[in-house]
């Protein structure tokens, strides 16, 4: 009993050393572990995330303010400002939230599961696999906006199929730092390929392929955020339902599987999981930057917790897009959230290397 206590006071010991505060809530027949500072990082993210969009909805050309953006979305406002909130620009903010929520979460487990802080789908070719796909269809097929969306689905999953596979070694499984060595090397070929299909194109379509690129929440309705939303109902809960075995991940296959977790089961879950969620916001707003990167980090920071902080993790990245998007409309030129979001992280990526730096490490 008290090498399992010393067990547990290690498990939830912060980088300081010094154990964090636990409660379990028991709810009918199940217990909930319920920590302070994670649960107030949780809730302030949520507030600074959904008070972006609120500032995104009231901005444009009619501008609104936020306390008349909340009354007609509670239905107390005039018919016209009704119709700007909830037609025009609520689905762009929507999106933006839902979309971040995929790639924080996304960040998170890929993150966790190689056990490297780069080990993001940025960098590891599934997202730049869905992008090839929609490239495909744009430059090559010509099909319309549901066509872009399937195959920008396809090609991220086909991606991770490949990707997968070629990592997969016979009784061995798949590695994670494995995985995201043979994901570098996949999403190379595949930025050569999109760009030589760019240089292929007619100018009017290089220009679209090329906007696609960056990034975008402009023009988005409810036809993005709907099947963005009913994806993330299904991938959301089964990814935060494996995040303990996740955490036991960290400790190294053996340990895991000592702890009873199904190591090679678990990871294939996981990276379906995943790459489910990247690809559904990658066809809803084409391929963000820094989000899925940055998010995981960042989360880690403000709850002070090792291991896979999943739920802090995805809505540090719905509060980043949403941030994002919020700063893109009020720049004195109109520029797509995703060349906001590689701004950011490239700051953030400056400031991690000289933190890395001062604190004497490699």
């Amino acid at each position: 009993m008290n090498a399992r206590r010393a067990a547990a006071m290690r498990e939830d010991a912060p980088r300081g050393g010094r154990p964090m505060r636990t409660r379990v809530v028991r709810v009918g027949g199940w217990s909930v572990r319920w920590e302070p500072r994670p649960a107030l990082v949780c809730g302030a993210l949520a507030l600074v995330a959904v008070s972006a969009a609120v500032l995104v909805v009231g901005s444009g050309e009619f501008p609104i303010g936020p306390l008349d953006v909340v009354r007609a979305l509670t239905g107390q406002g005039d018919q016209a400002t009704e119709f700007v909130v909830t037609t025009l620009r609520l689905p762009r903010a929507v999106t933006g939230l839902l979309a971040g929520l995929a790639l924080g979460l996304s960040g998170a487990i890929f993150q966790s599961m190689s056990r490297n802080p780069l080990g993001s789908p940025d960098l590891i070719g599934f997202t730049t696999g869905s992008a090839t796909g929609a490239l495909l269809q744009i430059l090559v097929f010509g099909g319309g906006a549901v066509a872009i969306t399937a195959s920008s689905v396809a090609g991220a999953v086909l991606t991770a199929l490949a990707v997968y596979l070629v990592a997969h070694r016979p009784g061995g499984g798949v590695h994670g730092v494995r995985l995201v060595l043979i994901g570098v090397g996949a999403a190379a070929m595949l930025e050569a390929l999109n760009s030589y299909l760019i240089t292929r194109a007619e100018l009017r379509e290089a220009y679209e392929a090329a906007f696609w690129l960056t990034g975008s929440l402009n023009g988005r309705g409810w036809e993005h955020a709907v099947p963005l939303a009913v994806a993330l109902a299904v991938l959301v809960p089964a990814a935060l339902a494996l995040g303990r075995r996740l955490g036991m991940g960290e400790l190294g296959d053996d340990a895991a599987q000592a702890l009873g977790v199904p190591v090679q089961r678990t990871r294939t879950l996981l990276v379906l999981a995943g790459v489910g969620l990247v690809a559904a916001a990658t066809a809803a707003v084409g391929p963000v930057p820094f989000v899925a990167l940055a998010a995981p980090q960042l989360a880690r920071r403000l709850t002070r917790r090792a291991g896979a902080q999943l739920l802090p993790a995805a809505l540090t990245g719905a509060m980043l897009l949403a941030c994002g998007d919020l700063i893109s409309l009020h720049l004195p030129v109109a520029i797509p959230v995703g060349v906001v979001t590689g701004v950011l992280g490239g700051v953030y990526l400056a400031w991690l290397l000289a933190a890395t730096g001062r604190r004497g490490m490699p």
